[in-house]
């Protein structure tokens, strides 16, 4: 073989059954708080260093792969081991235990809402805002530190936030994306050459053609079918599908493509959306089950427990389809200067992306006066220096607010 050629990806037999998949990643959904990095340290501890499932290369090129790929990183991380280990019924069964925790956690919140808000009064909730305001801050500095280095994806950045203001829908927010992916294969080309290790998973090229073209064929054909029939359990579908599909750079590039989508047409207030945005940091897990909280407090139907199923398997749908669709090609792509240069300028546009959604809808709908400004200083503080768990950070400031609005 050629020295400069990459390795094809092994193929394997899976070694284990979905049980045992099932009961790692409960554990860890049970336990895993921080966010995705912190999920990856964690996955990372429980399959490389005390299952030994895998070894240091070979979890390093699937961390590699998801980072590549669009959705939440370290699900598709879990998705890839639970496939290795156990098949696609592994793939589920990791999928499942590591969401379900905080997505239960977070629908029995939606339906907590309304009768805490009347009983205890809405200053914690606005609390929960304020919270959101330090963790969206601390999501763009940490993101635009790693993904816009330099003077032209700094530059790009800022571009697309004034786009995305300027345009605020979501079809300007995809658009803002492709943007980006056409500047980065323009302005951002070169770079040093990507390291190559085995994949030890077993999928091949007509199953991953596959799973691609479903993925393309729901992210486009999705939104026409629910204009064609009218259908809200359709559109619902489309809407989280889209944003699932199109979220690159971390889980919180998740809020501005969802505020776009449930807010504007009135399915989700921006209240409600901001104050389980805020919740949703409090729970262990992917940042993506927020999307099951959307789907239970939603106003048309469906809402509730049937609101929250259909949201949350719509957002991680495209995820599923992705890290069975890219595996048999994952060599080939990520030698592709194109490829490396269009993910430049997409990560670079993602910043953007967040950076104007911590002015509109998370600054606008959470600082109102001094109080709020330095309640939102003190938590980034907090995050930023102390460095406190999240979820104790949004718990704080929840009781900050309820008490600032009795006195």
């Amino acid at each position: 073989m050629n020295q400069h050629e990459a390795p094809r990806v092994t193929s394997t037999v899976p070694s284990g059954h979905a049980g045992e998949v099932f009961r790692a990643f409960l554990k860890l959904g049970l336990t895993s708080f921080g966010g995705p990095v912190a999920h990856l340290g964690y996955f990372h501890d429980e399959f490389v260093v005390r299952r030994r499932w895998f070894d240091e290369r070979a979890y390093a090129d699937l961390v590699a792969l998801c980072q590549f790929l669009p959705g939440p990183a370290s699900s598709q991380v879990g998705m890839a081991i639970g496939l290795s280990r156990a098949g696609y019924l592994g793939a589920l069964a990791a999928w499942t235990a590591f969401t379900l925790p905080s997505a239960i956690a977070l629908v029995l919140f939606a339906f907590s809402v309304g009768f805490l808000g009347q009983a205890l009064g809405s200053g914690w909730l606005h609390g929960l805002k304020v919270a959101a305001v330090a963790v969206v801050a601390l999501a763009v500095l940490g993101m635009a530190r790693s993904l816009t280095p330099d003077r032209a994806r700094a530059t790009l950045a800022v571009a697309t936030a004034a786009i995305v203001l300027a345009f605020p829908s979501a079809w300007g927010q995809v658009g803002a994306i492709v943007l980006g992916g056409l500047v980065g294969i323009t302005l951002l080309r070169g770079g040093g050459p990507v390291a190559h290790a085995e994949l030890p998973l077993s999928v091949s090229r007509r199953t991953g053609a596959l799973a691609l073209v479903a993925f393309f064929a729901l992210l486009i054909g999705l939104p026409f079918l629910a204009a064609a029939t009218g259908d809200q359990s359709v559109a619902l579908f489309a809407a989280f599908y889209r944003a699932g599909a199109l979220v690159f750079g971390g889980g919180h590039v998740v809020l501005p493509l969802l505020q776009a989508s449930v807010v504007p047409p009135g399915w989700v207030s921006n209240d409600a959306f901001l104050a389980g945005y805020g919740a949703a940091q409090a729970v262990p897990g992917p940042l993506f089950t927020f999307s099951a909280y959307l789907g239970a407090v939603m106003g048309p139907e469906p809402n509730g427990w049937a609101g929250a199923a259909l949201c949350l398997v719509a957002i991680f749908l495209p995820s599923f389809l992705l890290v069975v669709g890219a595996l048999p090609f994952w060599d080939d792509l990520r030698r592709t200067p194109m490829a490396q240069a269009a993910l430049k300028g997409v990560n670079a546009a993602v910043v953007g992306l967040l950076l104007a959604a911590l002015y509109h809808p998370v600054w606008t709908a959470g600082i109102f006066g001094p109080a709020d400004f330095a309640l939102a200083a003190v938590a980034f503080l907090l995050l930023f220096m102390w460095k406190t768990p999240p979820w104790l950070v949004v718990v704080l400031s929840a009781i900050a607010g309820g008490v600032v609005a009795a006195l």
